[in-house]
């Protein structure tokens, strides 16, 4: 993979290949589940211990090769333990757990004391090859570089995932070495072992390679991610979610969509993302842990830790950061940035602006550029606005700082005392008009020439017209 991180700790989906394994396995309700880590020991068993915490993990010795791996987890187990043992691997995460039931169910009601899962390729190139007798029983398995003219031409080949008699592939791995060119424990030499001890050795056979596809590298994670996500969008449409572009459409497994949902192209879905029955995500939005109330509408967004209410409108270019809940028929309108604020029922926040560190309350309007200052250089302060307020463009809250129920507040008003409630905040600056300054300080502009007969008078540069002021000295 070349990366710093182990390749089974890679995502597709929104979950890690070991874990996509491990849920397939878990999901066979096993006696015990075993996971034998070697490489990048700790980061792999903390990983799979946080996500399965009964799982079982067994260290792999300096003994290389999948004979040991699997000998190193039966010694693991309860002594004596009987039944069927599961083997699989951890870079598989497109293996479903109603193969591996297949499996088990013809391992079992077979009598087999080994059942090989196979896949049929049209390419079989680099597989080990599946040898059969003329029964249908399996002879063997020939690795590629070993194999003949003959046997490369048979497209059947070993995923490398089996059912075992426990009892059969104990006995079997104690006579398994690692006297091969390789130097490794080979599992597949049981199987040779088990066939000469006069045991059964069977074949299940799926038609769907991508089950039994691994990842080597970061090509073909991307595949098994691109099939992944196909497989995903696929069910949900099946499920009566409407995806008008499949082919730009990624939703992770752990999203959760209900009927009538629509989602437009140009959408990703991560996390724990759930959208409720009728709402409408995208075009062209990238959401992360965001629930979505029924007939929300959500278009062109980039949010995570988010709630939004029913009815709710967002967007477009707007960004949720997390905190943000917007309450049903509320609005976060265009090239808006919202952190950690708790918007009521019905207020609105329609235009450039941002709100941290807040909360709203119902029927509340907020202009054009309003901002909550929230830092002061060291500390988050918040700021309380109450319901049925209505804010004039480019108000400034600068936090701490509360706003009463039903207040105003006039354009361009910086906040920075708490206004009660019914009143109208406004700041006393008079406007002052310089007559002529254009001419005078701009002579040569096009700003003169379209002030028409203005150029006919030269006016005092310093000279002022101030318009009076109202009652209490404010300017309207």
């Amino acid at each position: 993979m070349k990366s710093r991180k182990p390749k089974i700790l890679h995502e597709i989906g929104g979950i890690s290949l070991i874990g996509h394994a491990l849920a397939a396995a878990r999901a066979l309700r096993p006696k015990v589940l075993a996971a034998v880590v070697r490489h990048e020991r700790d980061l792999v068993a903390e990983h799979i211990s946080a996500l399965y915490p009964e799982a079982l993990i067994v260290d792999q010795d300096h003994v290389p090769g999948t004979g040991r791996a699997v000998q190193s987890a039966l010694e693991a187990l309860p002594e004596g333990l009987e039944g069927t043992v599961v083997v699989t691997y951890g870079d598989v995460p497109l293996l479903t757990t109603a193969l591996l039931a297949e499996l088990v169910d013809v391992h079992s009601t077979d009598r087999n004391a080994v059942t090989v899962l196979t896949a049929l390729l049209d390419d079989a190139s680099g597989y080990g090859r599946i040898l059969r007798a003329g029964d249908g029983t399996v002879l063997g398995i020939r690795e590629h570089k070993d194999a003949g003219a003959a046997e490369r031409d048979i497209r059947e080949i070993n995923s490398g995932i089996y059912a075992f008699d426990a009892a059969v592939l104990r006995a079997a791995l104690g006579q398994v070495t690692a006297d091969n060119s390789q130097g490794e424990m080979y599992l597949t030499d049981v199987l040779s072992i088990a066939r000469n001890d006069g045991g059964r050795v069977a074949a299940v056979v799926t038609g769907d390679r991508w089950q039994v596809e691994g990842a080597n590298d970061r090509v073909q994670l991307a595949a098994l991610g691109a099939e992944h996500n196909r497989r995903t969008v696929q069910a949900w449409m099946r499920a009566g979610v409407t995806v008008i572009d499949p082919a730009t459409t990624w939703i992770d497994s752990t999203v959760l969509l209900e009927e009538d949902v629509t989602i437009l192209p140009g959408t990703q879905l991560h996390g724990s993302c759930t959208v409720a029955r009728d709402a409408v995500v995208g075009p062209d939005s990238t959401l992360t842990d965001v629930q979505i109330g029924e007939g929300a509408e959500v278009t062109r967004t980039h949010g995570s830790g988010a709630r939004i209410g029913a009815h709710a409108h967002v967007g477009p270019f707007t960004y949720l950061r997390p905190g943000t809940v917007l309450g049903a028929d509320g609005k976060i309108g265009a090239f808006y940035e919202t952190k950690n604020v708790t918007i009521g029922r019905g207020s609105k926040l329609s235009h450039l602006g941002y709100a941290g560190d807040a909360e709203i309350g119902e029927d509340t309007n907020i202009g054009c550029g309003n901002i909550t200052a929230n830092y002061d250089g060291e500390h988050k302060h918040r700021t309380v606005i109450g319901s049925g307020v209505r804010t004039g463009s480019n108000t400034v809250f600068v936090a701490p700082v509360s706003v009463g129920n039903g207040a105003y507040s006039g354009a361009g008003t910086v906040i920075r005392r708490d206004v009660p409630a019914g009143a109208l905040a406004i700041n006393v600056s008079p406007q002052r008009n310089m007559e002529g300054w254009t001419l005078a300080k701009r002579a040569g502009s096009d700003s003169v020439r379209h002030t028409g007969s203005v150029s006919a008078r030269r006016a005092d540069p310093d000279s002022s017209s101030i318009q009076a002021p109202t009652e209490e000295g404010t300017q309207v």
